[in-house]
């Protein structure tokens, strides 16, 4: 990952589109948060998780400016990196989490809308406060203007909240976390690979 990043960060419209990929994939992220809501039962914790999601995704587009003028206007497949496994990242992740619940705890309707919410928001924070870090070191390292370090701030805060929603949850709630990284990991996996793909296809 720190090699890929580094060659990601050293080609500015390379950088523009894994800022914008980034982008996206927060607002996927927010957009299923929201989506995961109940019509009554909704919480401060995730009203304020679906608004910082959000915002990630902004702020990351506000990134774009740094690099210059015009960089990715929206997230048509032009101005991504590896947009088909970036675009749908998220969506594997919630059929296979929900195919977990549904198999393991029989769960159906907003039951099983909230459960997926807290087990597929905590394999991404843990995800996130993975990459971001190593984001932020390779920006350091190239003497980048770009910055995210106010998103692994609140990413971090994001997976304790997550842990305690999940204790409250099951008391087997390890297990299913467990399993939930272990889908995440491998389309992470898969979309690390679609990420070296495209960048051999450039340096071509």
């Amino acid at each position: 990952m720190d090699k890929l990043l580094e060659k990601i960060v050293a080609d500015t419209d390379l950088h523009a589109r894994w800022l914008n990929t980034l982008s996206l994939m927060e607002n996927t992220g927010a957009r299923k948060i929201s989506a995961s809501e109940d019509t009554v039962n909704v919480t401060y914790i995730i009203l304020k998780h679906a608004a910082e999601e959000h915002r990630h995704a902004f702020y990351l587009k506000k990134q774009l400016e740094k690099l210059g003028n015009g960089f990715c206007p929206t997230y048509a497949r032009e101005y991504l990196l590896a947009p088909s496994h970036s675009k749908y990242y998220l969506n594997y992740l919630d059929v296979e989490v929900c195919r977990h619940l549904k198999s393991e705890l029989g769960l159906t309707g907003s039951e099983l809308r909230f459960a997926a919410y807290l087990l597929v928001t905590y394999a991404i924070e843990v995800r996130a406060d993975e990459l971001y870090p190593v984001y932020q070191q390779a920006l350091d390292d190239a003497g980048s203007k770009v910055n995210v370090k106010s998103i692994i701030l609140e990413e971090e805060g994001h997976l304790e909240e997550m842990l305690n929603q999940l204790r409250i949850f099951s008391p087997e709630w390890q297990r299913h976390a467990d399993k939930a990284v272990e889908i995440e990991t491998g389309l992470f996996n898969n979309w690390i690979k679609g990420l070296e793909e495209e960048l051999k296809t450039i340096a071509v």
